[in-house]
């Protein structure tokens, strides 16, 4: 089983609009880019990451960068090495990792910047008017 440690090295953010103003309707591009993946001991794997958070209109902007450890059996690294080297995708456990960590981070730093947070906020459905059902028979001989 591979374990996967994150570890954010960089942290930028800022807000453009002025905070006097309401924000406006905003549409947030999220981009986590793995830059690639090392090897570094037997065992271990180096996954160098970068996280870009994007408001348009030109809000805010939020870039996260860090590493991720990934331990575990030597087959698997190995495996997930090759992949790698294979142009495959690393496993899902690496990108869940590390996307848990960094989405979890900039949304604490939205909160600070009084921004938005990067993630889709659940829709709730317009509740419906119940519809009246006829007062008499809807059928006629």
């Amino acid at each position: 089983m591979l374990r996967v440690s994150v570890f954010i090295s960089n942290v930028s953010a800022e807000r453009f609009w002025d905070i006097q103003k309401p924000i406006p309707p905003i549409k947030i591009n999220t981009n986590l880019n793995l830059v690639a993946v090392e090897k570094k001991a037997e065992g271990l794997l180096e996954v160098p990451f970068v996280l870009t958070i994007n408001y348009v209109p030109s809000v805010a902007q939020i870039s996260l960068k860090g590493r991720a450890h990934v331990t575990g059996d030597k087959d698997e690294i190995r495996k997930a090495y090759e992949d790698y080297k294979g142009k495959k995708p690393p496993p899902p456990v690496i990108i869940q990792s590390i996307s848990n960590v960094v989405f979890v981070e900039s949304v604490l730093i939205s909160r600070t910047l009084h921004i938005p947070p990067p993630i889709p906020l659940p829709k709730i459905p317009q509740a419906k008017k119940p519809r009246k059902a006829p007062s008499g028979p809807d059928y006629r001989a």
